[in-house]
This record gives structure tokens, sequence and C-alpha cells, in this order.
């Protein structure tokens, strides 16, 4: 008997070791080799979501050439929306809850794979910059509702009861029917993602929103959850989104683009194929919209959505234009 509990358990060891030599030499084989030593462009460029993005993005240029590094860049770029307050979709003017609450969320990302993130924020003009304090001066990642509020403001950023007019009318149009159903437009659209390049190359990124229109109070969508809405690795590049967050947080879906970078994927096939996966795991993908962005080291871009009129901004090279992307469901 002791013999043959010896045999079982050597041969089970064995097998194992084969297994994973198995394992390690496939990824060998499929993991390639290029991507680490690619060129690296150091022109300098943003990326952004919508056509917001536009003076977000010369907002993030002109903190670089105020001496500012991709962070900075990230962080004043979005900061310039969060401040636009005639914006429903991000910052103090968007669309409460269905409580009435505008509840905040952002996130950032720096070049050494650093996060912060805030979520629930109410009554903070600049969740973005709040974020960043978050990642350089706790220990922590995220903080969250009351938590960051008191974080805020101990940090120095004031309490502001800004509501908009415009945003508290459409709230008190929907409480007549109580029901919420995403809209397939150019204007339904709830973040801004900003991803920024400095002049030496290196990746930051910002995400901030005020989230679904009308929402559970205390919901969080994707903006703020990183590899999720936002995800940089300045080692390959980096990603974000726009629409509806669930889908996105289900599927990891700005990591998920990273990492087919990392695989060797284009910019563009990365976001094809993060859209593709929502398409598979959700029945009912054509009735919301999600957008995807992504540049790599190289300064490549890549864009892609579910439905037709997903834009996006680009700052590269002198020009600062609108794009459209392409789309899984485009006629």
């Amino acid at each position: 008997m002791t013999n043959r509990r010896k045999f079982i358990k050597t041969s089970a060891a064995a097998g194992l070791g084969l297994g994973f030599g198995i394992l390690q030499k496939a990824f060998a084989q499929s993991a390639p080799a290029s991507n680490a030593n690619a060129s690296v462009f150091t022109d300098g460029l943003v990326l952004s979501t919508w056509d917001a993005g536009l003076p977000a993005n010369a907002a993030a240029w002109k903190a670089m050439q105020a001496g500012g590094n991709a962070l900075d860049m990230a962080e004043k770029g979005v900061n310039d929306t969060e401040n636009t307050l005639s914006n429903l979709t991000v910052g103090l003017g968007g669309y409460p809850d269905r409580e009435g609450h505008t509840t905040l969320d952002a996130c950032i990302m720096d070049s050494q794979g650093n996060a912060g993130s805030v979520m629930f924020l109410e009554h903070i003009k600049n969740p973005a910059s709040v974020a960043r304090r978050v990642m350089e001066k706790t220990p922590h990642v995220i903080l969250v509702g009351e938590g960051a509020y008191q974080f805020a403001l101990a940090e120095g950023f004031k309490h502001d009861d800004y509501v908009s007019e415009e945003s508290q009318k459409a709230w008190n149009e929907w409480l007549k029917t109580s029901q919420y159903k995403p809209i397939i437009n150019v204007e339904n659209h709830d973040t801004i993602g900003l991803i920024a390049m400095d002049m030496s190359g290196d990746l930051a990124g910002a995400c901030t929103t005020s989230g679904m229109a009308f929402k559970l109070h205390g919901r969080v969508g994707d903006s703020p959850v990183i590899g999720a809405g936002l995800y940089v690795d300045n080692e390959i590049g980096a990603a974000t989104s726009s629409g509806l967050g669930e889908a996105v947080i289900r599927t990891c879906g700005s990591f998920l683009v990273v990492e087919m970078m990392r695989q060797g994927a284009t910019p563009q096939e990365a976001c094809e194929e993060a859209v593709r996966r929502i398409q598979l795991k959700h029945a009912n993908y054509r009735d919301f919209q999600v957008g995807y962005l992504a540049v790599n080291k190289a300064g490549e871009i890549g864009a892609y959505a579910i439905h037709p009129g997903f834009t996006y901004s680009l700052l590269k090279q002198g020009e600062n234009k609108v794009y459209n992307s392409t789309s899984l469901l485009d006629k």
C-alpha cells in the first residue's frame, strides 16, 4: 500500500510538472516579443471621449506646455469638463439620481501604475482631482461617499451646493414617469475619459462622470473602476470607455483592451474585441451603447463602439479634431 501511494504521488507530481511546462512553452510561443521594445511616440498627444473632449484636450495640452507631465495633463483636461457646469453628464451640473442627488465618480492613473478613485461623492466640483489626492496622499485606491467628501474637505476642496436648473427640470419630468430606459443617441453618454501622453512618451489617464441619469441612489458605474472605465500600462498603452457602465464592468473592458495590445493586437483590434465580448455576454447589447478608446506607446489610436454615433477627440501633431468611431452595428 505504501509503495502504491508513493507511486501515485510521484506520478501526479510529474504530470503536474509536465503540464506546467507545456503551458509555459505555449505561452512563450504565443506572447509577442515586440511590444515592450516598440517605438515610443514622443510628440505628445491627448485622446478623449466625445466632442466635449476638444476643450479638455486643449486644457491638457496647456498643462503640458506649462511644464506638466502626463498625469497633470490628464487631471487638468478632465477638470475642464468638470468645470463646465452646463454639461449634464459630468460634474455638479450632471443629472441627479432618482432621489434628486447629483453624485460624482472619478478615477485617475499614472505612468507608474498608481491609481486613485472616488465614488458616490457629493458637493465637490473636481472629483478627478480628489481621486489624484487619494492616490498620492493615502495608502488606498478608493474612497466613497461621506468618507470621500470628508477627505476632500481635509485636502482643501470646497463644499459646493451648485444645482443645475436644467438637470433638475429633467429630473422633475422623469418623476412623472419613474422609468429609465437608455436612449441610444450621440447625446446619451455619461463620461469623459481622457488619455494623455507627454513628450517623454509616458501615459496617464482620468475618467469622470455624474453617472447614469436617474440611477438608483448609490449606483456606481465603470468610470471610477480601475480596469473598467480606465486602465494605463506605461509599457504597452492605455484605454478608456464610455457608455453603459454595467456592461463594461462585467467584462473588465479597459483592462481587456490593454491586455489585448500586450498580446500583439493593434489598438483598433483590441477595442473591437472588447466590444465583441460585450456582444457575446449581453443578449440585449442592441439596447445600449458602449464605446472604447485606446492608444499604444507608438501613438497608434483605436476606437470602436456598439452603435454608430460614438465620437472622440484627438489632439496630435498640432491638430485637435473630432472623429467618428466605427461600430459593430454600422450599416
